[in-house]
């Protein structure tokens, strides 16, 4: 099967019901995988339902220009309310 046939945003959708992992793995097939597997909805679907809130507690502004940078940076442990908590992604 040609993947290029699909619709762009049909193939997003279903990379957003995946993995993280099975997301940026298919990234390698092709380019336009890659430009797909990157688009901020999928990424959108792999954020905890609360990153805004961690994002407003954290002692050190994140600086982000994509959902999946954000992810990546949520995914390592961040200092929150003032330096009392750790946050630790749950993907």
């Amino acid at each position: 099967m040609d993947l290029d046939l699909l619709p762009g945003d049909c193939f997003a959708h279903i990379l957003s019901l995946t993995s993280p992992r099975d997301a940026c793995r298919s990234s390698l097939v092709s380019s336009s995988v890659r430009s797909m597997a990157d688009l901020d909805s999928v990424w959108q679907k792999f954020l905890p339902s609360d990153y805004e809130e961690i994002i407003a507690s954290l002692v050190s502004p994140v600086v982000y220009s994509s959902n999946k940078e954000l992810f990546l940076r949520l995914c390592s442990p961040c200092l929150i309310d003032g330096g009392k908590k750790v946050h630790f992604s749950t993907n």
